[in-house]
This record gives structure tokens, C-alpha cells and sequence, in this order.
């Protein structure tokens, strides 16, 4: 049955569509922080649609609101008033951190961070934009002219002029053996003379945690290191929240609250987990910024009501359960597991994360160089002993990813790690 439905896949969807698995996998329902294949055998998810399963599988609240609101009504437009979006943009401004927030929607984190671009070069008069070394910001062609790595990025053809700024990989580049204060300051230096050399840049565009560039990230505070250089010459910050926002690291509520001593960023692009599952994306900004375009406007699908729906039952269930609390109890538990597994494996040159946002780094035993192969075969050995796991990484894709559900029990995330384990030890 897979392999008809492969060769069906094949025969009408791009051959760029990338597939996990050499057999490739089939889901077909799931509950809580397991799914299912066709073939009824059972797996512990611990990438959640790529960080999009946010708080649990098949959640009752939020499955019960999409039914409620599917039988009054689908769809209508940004034409019309619309109260599941009024509801859920005064819950998502009122926890941005942002004063006098403005939201609007649309359907992933891709148009998300293009209708941010759209807003700080009109704000700023500038198309040119600051960007991570190894980060990833969408598949539109305003977006993908801006992802800092090349695995994802098909094209060097851009309608902006992208400038790439060291520091989003601590573990590796020309500033590594510094301890973290000589390395921001390296990194904030490096900054002052990329722009003593460039046009007025519009806005710095940063993920607090690189996700596909494989969970790593900066110091904490280099963003607001970086906020103090921008300020003085009105450039805007763009936090990139979509895989990092909702309290997923645990120790914060949006992933730029490590760098928070500069205060919140102009800008917050968000989506994947706040629809657990539904297509929601957007952007928060202050009301000047936002409302800066002179053009009218409208989104056919972003702010649709059965996923506002979705949105706003999934937001009240992580807040009522405080699933960030057990982001860090459980993914701080989990952490410490995978570095205890990680010291036994020659292949494992580091363990790093924050909550359950957690990347293990491959490389080939006794070098440093990247080991894609071997994360290959841990993803299909891992599936084989019932765990999902996801990869990424700026150096040829060698870093598993693991994101469950933020609602992942202490039972389950040693499940996960045994799974690790047995693998690693037998790669």
C-alpha cells in the first residue's frame, strides 16, 4: 500500500519534496504524543510536524472548537468583522511584550516573515537586510533570499540585498574558542564593521534558536548586544518566534526573552504550534510600524475563523497547563539524559537545546566534520524502534532534531532516550 501511494507521490508532486525514510512513511491518526502509520504500528513523535503539534495529537479542546466553528462557518475573508480573530489577536498582543501590538495573520511562517520584510523596508526606506549565518526564514522568494543556509536555499536571485552577521552557531566559526563574553563582543564588532561598509540596513532578522539550521543558538543576550548597535541607527529587529515562540524553550515565553535587557523587538514573526496542526502564521509589531503601508489590503486565508478557532483553544490550553513549566522540567530532564547518552557515543560531538528544543550533533568519530550518513541511519533505526525524530544543521544535515509535544510526560521523554541510546550504541 506505501509503495502505491509512493510511486503515486512520485508521479505528481516535485521530486525537490523531500520524504523522510527510505520507506517512506504513511500517518494516519494520533493521540497525544503518539501517531500511527498505515501499517498500525505505533510511534512516540518527537518532532510534532516539524515543532507544529505543539501541545498534544487529537487535542479534545482544540478538535472541539474546529467542529463547533465548521458548522457555523468555515471561512469569510478579511472583508468582514470577524470575532474568533479579534478574540485571538488580543490574547496573542496582550502576551507579545510588545507595547501598543498590533497582529495581523496569514497562513504559515513563511508568509509571516515576508509580510515582515514587507513592513520594515517600507517603514525603513531600505531593501537592504541583516541576517544569521545558517538560518532559515521560509520557502517565498523574498524569504528564501534571506535564509543563511545554502542546503535551503535554491536560489541567490533576491529582490533584497542580504548581509550575514557571525553568532547564531556558537560551537563553531572563527569566534568558537572564545568563552560567550568575548564572543558576543567579537560578534557585535564584527556587526560595526559590516555596517560602517553597507547602505542603512532596514531590520537584523534573527531566530533566537536556529531550527533547520539544527537548534543551535548565540549567548544569551547577544540580540540585545546587537539591539543597541541597531538603535543607534533606527534599524529594526525582526525576531523569527516561528519553531522558538509559546514557551517551547522552557525558560521563556518567546525565544528573544534571553536577549531582553534592550527590551522587546520591533517585530515578532510566529506560527507553526499556535494552530497545533491548523495553517496560522503572523506577525506582531507595533502599531506604527505595521500600520505604515499606504496600500490597502486584505488576506483571503490568513485569520480564517475555524482556524482562529483552533488558535485560540490550543493558546488557553498551553496557558491553563502551564506546558512551558513542563517544557523546562521535563526537556531540562531529557537534556541531562541525551548528554549522558551523547558522552558514550564517538560520533556525538554535542548535545545542546533549551526546554524541548533539544539537537544532537553527528560527525564522523575523532574529526569534526559532519556525518550526515549517520543521522540518516539513526532516523530510520529510530523509526524502527518506534521513536520520530526530525534533522537538520547547517553542515549536511547531521543534527537530529527533537521537539515533542510540550506536554510530553517524564515517562515518555525517557521512552525517547532509550530509543537514543540503543541506537547510538549500536551506530
Amino acid at each position: 500500500m506505501n509503495r502505491d501511494l509512493l510511486g503515486r507521490h512520485r508521479a505528481v508532486l516535485p521530486d525537490w519534496l523531500a520524504l523522510y525514510y527510505e520507506d517512506p512513511l504513511e500517518l494516519t491518526h494520533g493521540e497525544g504524543r503518539h501517531v500511527w502509520d498505515a501499517a498500525g504500528n505505533k510511534y512516540l513523535d518527537f518532532f510534532g510536524g516539524i515543532l507544529t503539534t505543539m501541545t498534544a495529537h487529537a487535542l479534545p479542546e482544540v478538535a472541539k472548537a474546529v467542529a463547533e466553528q465548521a458548522g457555523r462557518l468555515l471561512h469569510s475573508s478579511t472583508l468582514y468583522l470577524n470575532r474568533p480573530m479579534v478574540e485571538l489577536a488580543e490574547r496573542v498582543a496582550q502576551v507579545s511584550g510588545i507595547p501598543d501590538a498590533r497582529v495581523f495573520f496569514t497562513t504559515s511562517g513563511t508568509e509571516a516573515n515576508d509580510t515582515a520584510l514587507l513592513l520594515a523596508t517600507t517603514y525603513r526606506r531600505s531593501n537592504t537586510l541583516l541576517a544569521m549565518r545558517n538560518s532559515y526564514h521560509g520557502r517565498s522568494f523574498s524569504t528564501v533570499g534571506i535564509t543563511g543556509n545554502s542546503g535551503w536555499s535554491p536560489t541567490s536571485l533576491s529582490p533584497l540585498q542580504t548581509l550575514y552577521v557571525h553568532g547564531g552557531v556558537r560551537t563553531r566559526g572563527p569566534y568558537a574558542h572564545l568563552d560567550d563574553r568575548a564572543f558576543t563582543d567579537a560578534c557585535v564588532a564584527d556587526l560595526k564593521d559590516l555596517l560602517g561598509h553597507s547602505r542603512p540596513p532596514a531590520a537584523l532578522i534573527a531566530e533566537p534558536v536556529q531550527g533547520v539550521g539544527g537548534f543551535t543558538s548565540p549567548p544569551d543576550g547577544l540580540y540585545a548586544a546587537f539591539r543597541e548597535v541597531l538603535r543607534e541607527r533606527g534599524v529594526l529587529w525582526i525576531s523569527d518566534e516561528v519553531q522558538t515562540g509559546w514557551g517551547r524553550t522552557g525558560d521563556h515565553f518567546w525565544g528573544w526573552q534571553a536577549h531582553a535587557r534592550s527590551g522587546p523587538p520591533d517585530l515578532v514573526t510566529f506560527a507553526k504550534g499556535i494552530g497545533n496542526g491548523m495553517s496560522i502564521g503572523g506577525v506582531i509589531a507595533r502599531a506604527e510600524i505595521m500600520n505604515c503601508l499606504d496600500a490597502q489590503s486584505i488576506s483571503t486565508f490568513g485569520g480564517t475563523q475555524v482556524t482562529m478557532a483552533a488558535g485560540l483553544a490550543n493558546l488557553n490550553h498551553l496557558l491553563e497547563h502551564d506546558l512551558q513549566g513542563n517544557a523546562r522540567r521535563v526537556g531540562g530532564l531529557l537534556l541531562e539524559r541525551l548528554r549522558a547518552v551523547g558522552a558514550q557515543s564517538p560520533y556525538v560531538r554535542e548535545v545542546r537545546g533549551r526546554g524541548l528544543m533539544i539537537g544532537i550533533e553527528l560527525t564522523r568519530p575523532g574529526t569534526d566534520e559532519a556525518d550526515p550518513r549517520a543521522a540518516a541511519a539513526v532516523l530510520e533505526e529510530a523509526r524502527a524502534g518506534g521513536l520520530l525524530l526530525g534533522k537538520g544543521g547547517g553542515h549536511d544535515t547531521s543534527t537530529l532534531r527533537i521537539a515533542p509535544p510540550l506536554s510530553l510526560t517524564v515517562a515518555e521523554a525517557e521512552e525517547g532516550a532509550a530509543v537514543l541510546e540503543r541506537v547510538l550504541r549500536n551506530l
